[in-house]
């Protein structure tokens, strides 16, 4: 069981905001989602923030909470709407869907609250994902490319990071839809195609092919060829057969994250 604080100007909060918080077993301290709250607010495992009516206002709470030098791990609660607007420089350490099931919810939780536990302020090298010329760091959630900076979405970032967390390996839509957007997500698998898209112009043309598309299968991060034998990663074939690997892209072009 952990200390919880939830910010939220909600009337009935646990209701309102996440309903599935009610069910689980975690003690939950509420107070006004306003930065002056926070110099009352008690010692807590994990701080949510309910952004689910004033995104603006709730991402400004977020970097404030930052900078008081807290480290309880920050979670933005948001409609289905407001997630795909969602920034990583938001200062938050996950984002949840305010339709979030108990054990969703609950899993993001321990996870959060087990990553802050596990990190080494002395090692920050440890948060830093290195893929050739792709630079990922989850403490800072930056990341960068031949040196410069990308400015991906929330939901860019991670999926970002997850695949670069596992060079070579296949994701399906599927897999990826719960692994980054959550059990919960009921958006549809297009929405993976989408940010694929959006990722790939963001790195640009000399760099896209880091996320290759292995037809009729899903995604996978491509590991420079020089980078193989050092990280011990799969080589960047191209895969044969019925769930052959190219780089081709799927779909048409860009557009919004619906449904």
């Amino acid at each position: 069981m952990s200390a919880l604080l939830l910010l939220t100007g909600a009337l009935q909060p646990s209701a309102e905001v996440l309903p599935g918080l009610a069910l689980l077993s975690h003690t939950v301290k509420i107070l006004p989602a306003q930065g002056s709250a926070l110099l009352d607010a008690p010692d807590s495992d994990l701080v949510l923030v309910d952004g689910r009516q004033d995104l603006a206002a709730a991402r400004d709470l977020c970097r404030l909470i930052r900078t008081t030098g807290a480290d309880a791990p920050v979670l933005l609660v948001v409609t289905e709407g407001g997630l795909a607007v969602v920034a990583h420089d938001w200062g938050m350490d996950d984002v949840v869907l305010h339709t979030c099931g108990p054990a969703e919810l609950d899993a993001r939780i321990r996870l959060a609250i087990g990553r802050s536990s596990a990190a080494s302020p002395d090692d920050p090298a440890a948060h830093v994902i290195h893929r050739g010329e792709v630079v990922v760091d989850d403490a800072t959630y930056t990341a960068r490319i031949g040196g410069r900076p990308l400015d991906l979405t929330y939901k860019e970032f991670e999926l970002l990071k997850y695949l670069a967390q596992h060079p070579g390996r296949v994701f399906s839509r599927e897999q990826l839809l719960q692994e980054v957007w959550g059990y919960d997500y009921f958006g549809g698998t297009r929405t993976v195609d989408v940010h694929v898209r959006r990722l790939r112009a963001k790195l640009g043309t000399e760099h896209e092919h880091h996320i290759g598309t292995v037809r009729n299968v899903g995604y996978r991060f491509v590991v420079p060829t020089r980078d193989k034998d050092s990280e011990g990663g799969p080589g960047t074939g191209t895969v044969q057969g019925s769930a052959a690997g190219s780089s081709s892209r799927d779909g048409a072009g860009r557009g919004s994250v619906t449904g």
